[in-house]
């Protein structure tokens, strides 16, 4: 079962994959996984990517394709995937495409946890992080004790500059010129699935599973 995740930038799709990965034991291969890794091992690839992402825009295909064609080649993906952010445009898209078909093999499903824009913005924008300890919050569905304090450690929460709204419309912006074309992409070769992500978690995955059966 190979699976690709599409969605915006806060949609959840993320949660989704996981969430998918560990139901059907199959791995939950995420590119911005794969980044992160290389950053903060300060690999060459991590630190030409993170000019790229800190600024909110997406990684280039040539540092992309390479390195999530080897790990889906793994022995742990023989039974299938979930890929989540990737491909994120048409050119990757039939990148992987093309290398797939050369394996006899094919992507079975492309779910879309559809949001719209305004909700993303809201969603992002009341996330809350912790520097000292690494804890998250959000302002409405997991707030602080203390306002603008962390429960774990009693320091100061920040918006990180990722979720800052004109961060999160930029990468919106982006999302839209770039990655929803991938909709019509896999629509038109019938893998295309479609689910409300305005809905609680938990309805979401159901919906998925109902696909996946």
């Amino acid at each position: 079962m190979k699976i690709i995740m599409l969605g915006a930038p806060g949609a959840g799709k993320g949660t989704q994959a996981k969430m998918i990965a560990d139901k059907y034991a199959v791995p939950h291969v995420s590119t911005g996984d794969i980044f992160r890794a290389n950053i903060k091992e300060g690999t060459e690839l991590g630190k030409e990517a993170k000019k790229y992402m800190d600024q909110g825009l997406l990684v280039p295909d040539e540092l992309t394709v390479k390195i999530l064609l080897d790990r889906v080649a793994k022995e742990d993906c023989a039974n299938g995937y979930v890929l989540d952010g990737f491909p994120r445009t048409i050119p990757q898209a039939e990148v992987l495409d093309k290398a797939l078909t050369e394996l006899g093999d094919k992507i079975d499903y492309a779910i879309n946890v559809d949001v719209p824009d305004e909700n993303i913005v809201k969603r992002m924008g009341g996330r809350r992080a912790c520097l000292a300890c690494g804890a998250t919050y959000h302002i409405e569905h997991i707030p602080p004790k203390t306002e603008g304090i962390c429960d774990r450690c009693g320091k100061e929460l920040i918006l990180r500059d990722d979720d800052k709204p004109e961060t999160v419309k930029n990468r919106l912006q982006v999302y839209h010129d770039q990655t929803q074309p991938l909709i019509d992409f896999y629509n038109a070769k019938g893998v295309l699935k479609e689910v409300d992500g305005t809905v609680d978690m938990k309805d979401v995955f159901e919906a998925i599973v109902a696909i996946l059966g």
